[in-house]
C-alpha cells in the first residue's frame, strides 16, 4: 500500500551523546533498490537535526550540503549540530553525518526571525496539465519493462518514495519521454497527509518533507539534456553538493497537496551535471528554490 510512511521514518531522530558538537542524534536510512542510500534521506534528516537544535522561533531558510562518501542503506546515521552562532535576527548551525567511523555528509543551515521587505517570486509557468491528467509512475510502469528495470525498483519508483511523482513532459525511467531537452516539470504529493514527526513543529516537518523529496528528480533534466533514461545500462549517478533555499515555510496543509516542481539543467560537462529546481504551491505561490551537482557517467 501506498503511503507516506518512508519519509515519516526517515526524519524520525533518536537523541545520542554528541562525540564533536554541541547535540547529536540518529536516524536511519530508507531502504531503496540502489547500491547507497538516497540522498534526500540525508539532507531531510540533516535539516531535521538542525531544526531540532534552534528553540527560540527562527525558522530554517536555507541549507547547503556535501555528499562526501557513500552511505549505506537501511543504516544508521549519527548527525552531529554544532551552534555555530545565534544573533537576534539569523542563526546558524554546522551539521556532520558519521557512518562506519567516517565523515559522510557535511552541510550548514540558516535560520531567520523574519521581518518586512518588498516582495518577488518567480512566475508560476502557464498552461500545463493539471496532475490528475497525468499518469501517476505506478500507472505509467504498470505493463513496461527493460533496461536495468528490476522488479524491486519498479516497485520502489512506483510506490515507495512516499510521494506521487508525475512528469511533464513525460518520465524518464526506461526512455526520455518527451525528447531531450533541459527542462522538465513535476507534480508532488504525498500519497497520503503527512503524518506527525516527534520533536518537530508540522512547519519544521513540511521544510522536512520538501528537503527529502527534491533530490529525486533534480538532476533528471540534465539526464533528459543528455538522452539518458534512469534505467540505461551503464549509467551511474551521485549527489555531489546541494543548496536548497526556503522563500516560505508551508501554510498548513500545504504539503499535502499538489505542488509543482520547475526543474532545469543548468550544465554539464566533465562528467558533472547541474540541475536547478522551484517549487510552487498550486496557487502559485514559490515556496523554495534547489540547486544541485551530481556525477553523471554513461558508459
Amino acid at each position: 500500500m501506498s503511503n507516506s510512511s518512508a519519509f515519516t521514518a526517515a526524519v524520525h531522530l533518536t537523541p545520542c551523546e554528541p562525540e564533536h558538537a554541541d547535540l547529536a542524534f540518529t536516524a536511519t536510512t530508507q531502504d531503496c533498490p540502489w547500491p547507497k542510500a538516497y540522498g534526500g534521506d540525508l539532507v531531510a534528516q540533516a535539516a531535521a537535526a538542525a531544526m531540532r537544535s534552534v528553540t527560540d522561533g527562527k525558522t530554517l531558510h536555507s541549507t547547503h550540503s556535501y555528499f562526501l562518501r557513500p552511505v549505506d542503506i537501511g543504516a544508521d546515521v549519527r548527525y552531529e549540530v554544532e551552534v555555530l552562532r545565534d544573533g537576534r535576527g539569523y542563526s546558524t548551525r554546522g551539521v556532520r553525518g558519521y557512518q562506519n567511523g567516517r565523515t559522510v555528509y557535511a552541510s550548514l543551515a540558516n535560520f531567520t526571525a523574519g521581518g518586512e521587505s518588498g516582495t518577488f517570486a518567480a512566475e508560476f509557468p502557464r498552461d500545463l496539465p493539471a496532475p490528475e491528467t497525468l499518469p501517476s509512475s505506478a500507472d505509467y510502469l504498470a505493463d513496461r519493462k527493460g533496461g536495468t528495470m528490476t522488479d524491486e525498483s519498479k516497485a520502489y519508483w512506483s510506490l515507495g518514495r512516499s510521494f506521487d511523482m508525475r512528469h511533464v513532459p513525460g518520465p524518464v525511467y526506461l526512455e526520455v519521454e518527451g525528447g531531450p531537452a533541459p527542462h522538465q516539470a513535476v507534480w508532488v504529493k504525498p500519497f497520503d497527509p503527512l503524518r506527525p514527526v516527534d520533536g518537530l513543529t508540522d512547519e519544521q516537518r513540511d521544510l522536512a518533507a520538501l528537503a527529502y523529496v527534491c533530490d529525486y528528480t533534480i538532476l533528471e533534466p540534465v539526464l533528459r539534456v543528455l538522452d539518458l533514461p534512469w534505467a540505461r545500462p551503464g549509467l551511474v549517478t551521485a549527489s555531489l553538493d546541494h543548496s536548497m533555499w526556503f522563500h516560505r515555510p508551508p501554510r498548513p496543509g500545504e504539503t499535502d497537496g499538489w505542488l509543482l516542481y520547475l526543474q532545469e539543467a543548468g550544465a554539464a560537462g566533465a562528467g558533472r551535471g547541474l540541475g536547478t529546481g522551484r517549487f510552487f504551491t498550486a496557487d502559485h505561490h514559490h515556496l523554495a528554490t534547489v540547486a544541485q551537482e551530481g556525477m553523471i557517467r554513461a558508459s
